[in-house]
């Protein structure tokens, strides 16, 4: 598979890098922030959806461009080889401190989406001293999950989504919540995970459950949730937003599972708002994708 991502100067380019954690390999990139000067902002962490690559992430590091950004593709997905052996969420978060560790990231923020947040809440827990913010996007509590659309989640059994984009157009607003107009931009990414590396993060998750620690979690937390997502309902929000002590939660109307990219200048927004901080925009871009976007949020 390529690692070039499209060289169209718009584009803020990670450096991609192969991380080895035991004896997997983990694709991993780096966007590097544009704010170097004094105070420089807190890397973000990021923790993507099952099946999904890392360059799913470009769109919004396009957006997003004050800080430094890290992720990583999970085993089997994108360009990490399969999984040798069978992994737990304490491993991802295992992998994720010491990539870190690796490149001099002492405290991060940390956003999780879907699947990746609960690997987002395991890490904030496993790693306090480490975490300064969370952001919890489109996720849930584990197994304690209320469940979703059974129509979405029979067809989240399999990566069939991934490989075959006829099916994923047809079944788009069905599973995901969102309007067909979101298609483009999740596609535009994209690279099918292998069948292991899918089954094998399902199977990650197999009676997992965050709510015996999440009141444990004490740093700054933002649930964001879409009140059309089939796969994750609203209500899976509102338990997290019970159990983390001084959470804030923020109820996306109109929207389904895949509000980053769908709503993704608000979402953009509303995150800015949480981490009070002003839009820098990237020198080539000044003018003309990222006209600022005014923080009415008094710092």
């Amino acid at each position: 598979m390529s690692e070039d991502f499209d060289d169209d100067h718009h584009h803020n380019l990670p450096s991609i890098t192969y991380t080895k954690v035991g004896n997997q390999k983990l694709r991993t990139a780096i966007w590097t922030g544009t704010d170097k000067g004094a105070g420089k902002r807190t890397p973000l962490l990021l923790f993507n959806g099952i099946g999904a690559n890392l360059d799913i992430f470009q769109a919004f590091a396009d957006h997003f461009t004050g800080r430094d950004i890290i992720a990583f593709d999970m085993p089997g997905i994108g360009g990490s080889p399969d999984p040798k052996v069978p992994y737990r969420p304490w491993w991802v978060c295992k992998a994720a401190k010491q990539i870190l560790d690796m490149h001099g990231y002492k405290k991060v923020d940390v956003l999780g989406v879907s699947w990746g947040g609960g690997m987002a809440q395991q890490f904030a827990f496993q790693y306090q001293k480490m975490t300064e913010r969370l952001v919890l996007c489109a996720t849930a509590p584990g197994i304690t999950m209320v469940p979703g659309d059974m129509r979405a989640i029979s067809k989240m059994g399999s990566p069939k989504r991934y490989i075959n984009r006829d099916f994923l157009k047809a079944h788009f607003e069905e599973l995901y919540g969102d309007s067909e107009d979101g298609f483009g931009m999740f596609t535009e990414h994209m690279s099918p995970p292998s069948l292991k590396g899918y089954m094998f993060q399902l199977m990650c998750m197999a009676g997992w459950s965050s709510l015996p620690f999440l009141r444990f979690i004490r740093v700054p937390t933002i649930i964001i949730a879409g009140d059309r997502d089939h796969i994750v309902p609203l209500a899976n929000a509102k338990i997290l937003n019970f159990m983390i002590k001084g959470s804030r939660l923020y109820e996306f109307e109109d929207a389904g599972h895949l509000f980053l990219l769908t709503k993704r200048d608000e979402s953009i927004q509303i995150i800015r708002d949480f981490f009070e901080e002003p839009e820098v925009p990237m020198p080539p871009l000044k003018d003309i994708l990222l006209p600022p976007i005014l923080n009415n949020k008094a710092a």
